[in-house]
């Protein structure tokens, strides 16, 4: 039986880490493309946003992107069910993955990073996906959702700048330690490349979080 709960523990870190590693490859794909939105005019960012909303293959993509989000958060709330019951069988002395604030409070994070991701999705994907809230502008004689200007008013908003930034600085954090944890499920952990890994994990979440955090404030201060 216990054999039986390891070997299901293990099944459920190794697809979690894998969801995880995806998500975070999604991240930067995202910045990427929001970065466009920086440029004088919005018409690359609509037409870049409207590409990834109509072509085949990104819908495809974006099936796999939920199943991946619903994968890392119902897998992330097993594992911490599960670590919560064994509790009382845990090590006296814990390793510093463990016992860092990073680790301690994944689950905390998580659940403000899915708030933060309903937000958003409405704002934004809902909005023009479902609701038909996003006015079109016109580009070569092709209509287009107007997100460009969308993006710019939320971020005009010193309030929805703040709590973005927020948010933003969060899933740094939970990245820190989602990054060499996803590693470490995948069974590379080792004295050798461990060091690397912490580095390159602090590396990724510095560099998103940098990233994201420019948009807003270069609209909120710019001329836009």
């Amino acid at each position: 039986m216990g054999n039986s709960l390891t070997q299901s523990s293990l099944t459920k870190k190794y697809v979690m880490a894998f969801a995880g590693l995806f998500l975070i490859t999604f991240l930067f794909v995202h910045m990427s493309i929001n970065m466009l939105v920086l440029l004088p005019a919005t018409d690359t960012f609509n037409i870049a946003a409207h590409f990834m909303g109509t072509n085949i293959l990104i819908k495809v993509f974006e099936v796999v992107l939920f199943g991946g989000f619903l994968i890392h958060i119902i897998y992330g709330l097993i594992l911490q069910i599960q670590n919560w019951m064994a509790r009382p069988n845990r090590y006296k002395i814990e390793g510093w993955s463990h016992t860092s604030p990073f680790s301690k409070f994944m689950i905390h994070t998580a659940v403000i990073i899915f708030i933060f991701l309903v937000i958003h999705l409405g704002d934004f994907y809902i909005k023009a996906k479902f609701l038909g809230q996003v006015e079109d502008v016109m580009i070569g004689g092709e209509a287009y959702h107007n997100l460009g200007a969308l993006v710019i008013a939320k971020f005009q908003m010193g309030i929805y700048v703040i709590g973005y930034i927020v948010a933003i600085l969060i899933l740094a954090f939970h990245l820190h330690h989602g990054f060499q944890s996803g590693f470490q499920s995948l069974g590379l952990n080792h004295t050798k490349y461990t060091p690397l890994i912490k580095s390159l994990s602090t590396l990724v979440s510095i560099v998103l979080a940098i990233g994201y955090i420019t948009i807003p404030l270069v609209i909120y201060f710019g001329n836009y």
